[in-house]
């Protein structure tokens, strides 16, 4: 798989998404945007790949939206008529919710492993991930308000599904930069480490233990870890009653079971 704007490895079922941008630390233009959605819906299709990581090149992780991609957004007056105006800038915004929301639905758990700058658009990446760790000298800032604009590419509407929205709050409203530690202390990340290969030594250990288990119930529990948070527990319950009525009964199934009755490691079909 070869990107302009993304390096792509696979291996032991695992694929490691790098954004290669590190001379911008690691900002993205629009075509990287669009790029990153294409990345996410391949994978999604890809029965060798169980897992994704998703890491950034060089220092940082993600410094957000390249600002001249800004200049781009249909604000030139090349409409006289301001609601085509307006519709060309809700488009564009779309069209950016698009790319980040990939990560989201694609099927596979994703691990974001962040280090050092991960602001703006950074921030809306990792809360579209199902895991995510640092390192203790990661910033993140929700930096929009600093740009005149209220962020609008998915921060504000997953981040209170993450951590209390109290906390949301104050840091959107102030667009201050905070660590890795308060991060974990947040429960914006599970864990925060000191050095980047421990972080990543640990991701990977991770990844492979999830790329372990059967595919098909992966799939299941990101479903609906999803489900719930946009639904009532009644509405949830329902809806995984009818996931397992028809996905129970699953050569997975017998795979595992066999497997834990005879103290063995199950190998599942991708």
């Amino acid at each position: 798989m070869e990107f302009q704007s993304f390096n792509v490895e696979k291996e032991n079922k695992i694929a490691t998404v790098s954004i290669n941008r590190a001379e911008k630390a690691n900002s993205l233009d629009v075509e990287a945007w669009h790029e990153m959605k294409q990345v996410f819906e391949t994978l999604a299709e890809d029965k060798e790949v169980r897992v994704i990581i998703l890491r950034g090149e060089g220092k940082h992780f993600c410094a957000g939206m390249d600002l001249a991609s800004l200049m781009t957004i249909p604000n030139n007056g090349s409409e006289k008529c301001q609601a085509k105006q307006r519709l060309k800038i809700r488009k564009f915004i779309k069209d950016i919710q698009d790319c980040i929301s990939a990560i989201e639905a694609c099927k596979k758990p994703v691990i974001a492993a962040i280090q050092k700058a991960c602001v703006g658009g950074g921030i809306n990446i990792v809360t579209a991930c199902d895991m995510r760790y640092c390192t203790d000298d990661t910033f993140f800032s929700i930096k929009e308000v600093d740009l005149g604009i209220v962020a609008d590419i998915g921060v504000l509407q997953r981040l209170p599904t993450i951590i209390n929205p109290g906390y949301v709050a104050e840091l959107a409203y102030t667009g201050r930069n905070f660590n890795g530690q308060e991060a974990k202390r947040l429960g914006l990340v599970t864990d925060s480490f000191s050095e980047y290969q421990d972080m990543m030594t640990h991701v990977i250990g991770v990844a492979k233990d999830i790329a372990s288990k059967s595919p098909l119930v992966t799939r299941g529990i990101k479903e609906m870890l999803l489900y719930k948070r946009d639904h009532s527990v009644a509405d949830a319950m329902n809806y995984i009653s009818t996931w397992n009525a028809g996905l129970l009964l699953s050569e997975d199934l017998n795979i595992a079971m066999m497997a834990y009755m005879q103290k063995t490691a199950p190998v599942f079909e991708d």
